[in-house]
Order: structure tokens, then sequence, then C-alpha cells
């Protein structure tokens, strides 16, 4: 016989999460593309199977990205993907810094 986990015992179901630094890496892109007028936004929930963080232009409309945690594919794609509106995965993989490489449009001087 397996022993039930503590969550188990008291009925509540183990919920996914960002921590303090990947909620950090996440608001420091969402800052910036907030200072740029790009966003004004966002979502948090914490679901049985995985973490989303989504990014909103405008509170009525449906997501622009949604940032997705999800443990179960760390092992194989990596736990973090960055994901469109219409359900097109922009980035998947383990650092998470790398993945919001595909959202974080920061401005490049070009030299003529």
């Amino acid at each position: 016989m397996r022993a039930a986990s503590p969550e188990a015992r008291n009925g509540a179901a183990a919920r996914v999460s960002f921590d303090r630094r990947e909620l950090g890496e996440i608001l420091n892109v969402y800052g910036r593309m907030v200072a740029a007028g790009e966003w004004r936004d966002y979502a948090i929930d914490a679901l049985k199977e995985k973490a989303v963080f989504s990014v909103f232009r405008r509170a009525c409309e449906a997501p622009l990205y949604r940032i997705e945690k999800n443990p179960k594919l760390a092992r194989r794609q990596g736990a973090y993907s960055v994901i469109t509106t219409t359900g097109l995965i922009l980035k998947r993989g383990h650092d998470l810094s790398r993945v919001l490489r595909a959202i974080d449009r920061r401005l490049k001087l070009v030299e003529a």
C-alpha cells in the first residue's frame, strides 16, 4: 500500500505555481513591455498540472501570450513555454530566461 501525501489527506490538491525567481524574471519582461505601451494587464493561474502567466493588451481581450510552467514536461521538452493567442508555441525550453527572449523585444541601438 502507498501512503497518501499530506495534500491528499487534507483533501486539497497540490497546485503548480511560479517561484519567486521565476516571477521576478517574468515581471521584469512584463514591466518593460508595459513601459513600452504594448501590454496593460496580466493574470496568474495556479492549476493542478501547470502554472500560467497570461499577458493582455486590454483586460477584455484574449491573452496575447501565455507563459506556462508544466513540470511534467521538464525532462522532455522543458517545463517552460510561451504560447500565442492562436495556440502557436513560440518557444519551449528548460531555461525560463531563454524562453522569455521570444517575447522580450528590447530596443536595440542601430548604428549607421
